[in-house]
């Protein structure tokens, strides 16, 4: 499987049977979205900065709890909450799972939760996590690091959080990068990144594909 970032919290991953999903698509956001085709895309939540399925040629849209399939990939959706009471402030979350090629990748939309074991339990141990960083409307660097030192996944690729020409006011991803100092390697990567798994976590960031 290969993963590109289109910026934001959207990926597209792609299989190598060639079945490609599109994972939160943003709207107006400072940026245009690249124009795409894909098989799928999934929805963490309504906000026009993750659900602009209308950007995006797709068969399908899946923005609901549930397990779903679509070409070689199986995906799991479960609830999560927006923000840190309970959902109040700015609604539910969903996290999505994508399995194929014998790889697994979990995109945890705009988790609002504080770190807990809980919580940590229901995400699946991952090949790739693409986990929210800037804080503000989600988790911030410092609580991302506690569910990454929980988790433990083969590699992070940090998301939703401040780039260039982004207008949303969120932190960028020094913070981050300033809590994990010296825990584990990090890697930039242009273009598409191929999950390889191993047992030492790595940090890779992604560069925006601007297509």
């Amino acid at each position: 499987m290969k993963i590109r970032y289109l910026g934001h919290s959207c990926f597209m991953l792609v299989s190598q049977a060639g079945t490609a999903v599109v994972t939160d698509p943003y709207g107006d956001i400072g940026y245009p979205l690249p124009h795409v085709h894909a098989d799928a895309v999934t929805v963490s939540h309504g906000h026009y900065d993750h659900a602009n399925v209308a950007g995006v040629d797709a068969a399908a849209v899946f923005c609901r709890a549930g397990e779903f399939a679509v070409g070689d990939f199986r995906i799991r959706a479960i609830p999560s909450d927006h923000d840190d009471a309970g959902g109040r402030l700015r609604g539910k979350n969903l996290i999505f799972t994508f399995q194929a090629d014998g790889v697994t990748v979990t995109h945890l939309g705009d988790l609002g939760e504080p770190f807990s074991e809980a919580r940590a339990r229901t995400i699946p141990q991952s090949d790739a996590l693409l986990i929210p960083v800037g804080g503000r409307y989600t988790i911030d660097a410092l609580t991302a690091a506690q569910y990454i030192g929980r988790l433990r996944p083969a590699a992070v690729i940090p998301m939703h959080y401040k780039t260039e020409d982004l207008n949303i006011d969120i932190a960028g991803p020094d913070a981050f990068l300033g809590a994990l100092a010296g825990k584990y390697p990090v890697e930039a990567v242009q273009g598409a990144y191929t999950p390889a798994g191993g047992e030492n976590t790595k940090i890779i960031i992604l560069q925006r594909e601007k297509i």
